[in-house]
């Protein structure tokens, strides 16, 4: 008799949604522009930095650094300084910068003057990169000379945080967990949207006054949301690749966010009075929730206090699955703090909307 009365109130909740046209329309065009804008962006990353230098001197190997690009460092031979100066104004051959090297060079050098090799640069290059261009323009320049720097110290690179020299993530791969985050986050809405016009309507006492139960009221209105958000979030996973890379993890880690979100969901709608009420609730949890998932396209180590967001687990999750190709125990720190977040804000959501419905 439970389920049966469960089912009941899902299947009106379902046609209560699908004959509303606002949400049936905003769920198609998410669905829609997010596949469009996921697959125009670039899936891959080029980790070649490409200098133009105006004098074959540096056709041969250099300290490493061969015309044909290697450790990440590519030379565009130019037959002349002016040619150089044209591809870099003309923004041609994905140069960075260029490096005018003087044809008297090796004659300076041997004659005891100090040659001058000018660095050109972009007016949009930013002042660390020239920094860092005007350092190597001198390593460059002892290579070429022959002549040993005044020190060579030993270095040792410590990389803090995940190292993705040579492993780069590509901008479809950093915007998947915004993208589905998103779909989360609009699913959010609806279920709210739907909670507070039963609230609002007093639809939620008229069903309470038939043999259903607070407890079967709840139940159901926590399987629609998770269903909701989760077929949707699946689907999208599924046009934009998300399972890819193993699948079962996918499939858990978007079930939990379903119901993180759905959580959140019923506690807005808990509190929205009417539409605008409604969307102002949402929003108020949906912009701290997205936090962590825009903080992926940055580099550089997370903030201890986006790490405390619900959704961070979520994020880490999705793209240590998708991007790092993780197995299960080395994300289940990840699982687990995003389980325990979608427990807390099922349970809280519950307990609010039961005490809403009870005062109406």
């Amino acid at each position: 008799m439970t389920a049966s009365r469960i089912r009941a109130i899902i299947l009106k909740d379902l046609r209560e949604f699908s004959r509303n046209r606002f949400f049936m329309f905003i769920t198609l065009l998410v669905l829609v522009c997010y596949v469009a804008v996921f697959w125009f962006l670039p899936d891959s990353v080029d980790e070649t930095v490409k200098i133009g230098v105006s004098n074959t001197i540096l056709s041969t190997t250099v300290g490493g650094v061969t015309e044909s690009g290697t450790a990440g460092f590519a030379l565009e031979i130019y037959s002349s300084e002016e040619d150089l100066r044209t591809a870099i104004e003309e923004g041609r051959d994905d140069i960075v910068a260029g490096i005018a090297i003087p044809p008297d060079f090796f004659e300076s050098v041997a004659a005891g003057k100090t040659p001058t090799v000018l660095l050109l640069t972009p007016a949009s290059l930013p002042p660390e990169i020239q920094l860092l261009l005007d350092g190597a323009v001198t390593e460059i320049a002892f290579g070429i000379a022959g002549i040993a720097p005044p020190v060579d110290p030993i270095t040792e690179a410590v990389v803090l945080g995940t190292d993705r020299a040579g492993n780069q993530i590509s901008l479809q791969q950093q915007m998947r967990p915004l993208i589905l985050i998103m779909v989360l986050m609009v699913e959010t809405f609806a279920l709210s949207s739907l909670i507070a016009i039963e609230v609002q309507q007093r639809t939620a006492v008229a069903v309470l006054a038939t043999p259903v139960r607070i407890v079967d009221f709840l139940a159901a209105k926590g399987i629609f949301g998770i269903g909701l958000a989760f077929s949707e979030v699946v689907l999208l996973g599924l046009l934009i690749g998300a399972f890819a890379v193993n699948a079962p993890a996918i499939l858990v880690i978007l079930l939990l966010g379903a119901v993180l979100v759905t959580g959140f969901g019923m506690i807005a709608g808990s509190y929205g009075r009417d539409f605008m009420g409604t969307l102002l609730v949402s929003m108020l949890f949906m912009i701290p929730l997205m936090i962590p998932a825009f903080g992926a396209l940055f580099p550089g180590s997370a903030p201890m206090w986006v790490k405390a967001l619900p959704t961070y687990g979520l994020v880490q999750a999705i793209i240590r699955v998708t991007a790092d190709g993780e197995s299960w125990s080395q994300i289940a720190p990840s699982l687990l703090l995003l389980a325990a977040w979608g427990v807390a804000a099922f349970a809280v959501g519950a307990f609010i909307l039961r005490r809403r419905v009870a005062t109406l």
